[in-house]
């Protein structure tokens, strides 16, 4: 069961505003917890389902073999992103997955400060909503050249570039290919990323007709 915000906050104390520093703090006192820092609030991450994972796995492995011999890396979680918001208290987040190709954003092998090239979140019951809003704002605030949210529910990819200094958004399904603007010459078909789809309960009301 998800780690509810009330519970967090009767652990942490209500209303508290936490730094990065102080985030990095309680992230490393215990490493079985799963927590997200945005705008100053630390959120609980539930554990992620094995669709989840399945999805995680078959990209970073598409990925990987992408970019062997290439200057960028592809990072699967849990890895840890500082971005800067002048106007808000601090956001570092735990992203699903990262490209990164500037090497010299990563801080003492700890943390990729500013966003990555790509960042891919794929979305959960409990971070949904927050993926969808709050983070892709950061995500893009801080430079984020393409930003990935997969539903593994309705098997949809949404792709935000930055194009002419705006983003531009564009939606992947059923066997399409997905293209990136980061990785040139990249092409991973939809059937590739997404794990087959459970067939039991149609062959169960076949049995039963």
């Amino acid at each position: 069961m998800a780690i509810r915000e009330e519970d967090l906050r009767v652990r942490f104390g209500s209303g508290k505003i936490y730094t990065h520093e102080e985030f990095m703090k309680l992230k490393h006192s215990d490493e079985s917890v799963r927590i997200e820092l945005i705008d100053g609030e630390i959120y609980f991450m539930a554990t992620p389902r094995f669709s989840h994972q399945r999805i995680s796995g078959n990209l970073h492995g598409a990925l990987w073999n992408y970019l062997k011999d290439k200057d960028c890396e592809v990072f699967a979680a849990p890895i840890t992103v500082k971005l800067k918001n002048e106007k808000k208290h601090d956001t570092t987040v735990q992203p699903d997955l990262v490209v990164i190709c500037d090497e010299t954003k990563i801080s003492d092998d700890l943390v990729c400060e500013g966003s990555p090239e790509l960042v891919i979140e794929i979305l959960s019951p409990s971070t949904a909503k927050m993926d969808k809003t709050i983070k892709l704002e950061r995500y893009l605030e801080n430079g984020a050249h393409e930003y990935w949210i997969i539903d593994p529910v309705d098997r949809i990819i949404q792709v935000f570039t930055l194009k002419n200094g705006d983003y531009v958004m564009k939606s992947y399904t059923d066997d399409d290919v997905i293209t990136s603007v980061v990785l040139p010459d990249l092409g991973i078909p939809l059937p590739d990323i997404f794990p087959p789809e459970d067939t039991n309960d149609e062959n169960n009301q076949q049995e039963e007709i």
